[in-house]
């Protein structure tokens, strides 16, 4: 990020490969099975996307902040 006289704007945009949420920390990295790297915004994007590659059921519980009931 750059600080413009006026305003400061964000000079690359990071996406996470699973969900499409942009990354502003250093995020969560990851190899696919071809080789290429991936960043992920949390770790079900990059639990789920492993799934995924593997032919797995898609079936992750969704994550919760208050915790469970």
């Amino acid at each position: 990020m750059r600080f413009a006289h006026k305003r400061y704007y964000i000079e690359q945009y990071i996406k996470c490969g699973c969900c499409g949420v942009l990354v502003y920390d250093a995020g969560i990295e990851a190899t696919a099975p071809d080789g290429t790297a991936r960043l992920f915004c949390s770790n079900w994007c990059r639990d789920w996307t492993a799934l995924r590659d593997e032919g797995a059921e898609l079936r992750l519980p969704l994550p919760r902040e208050d915790g469970p009931a």
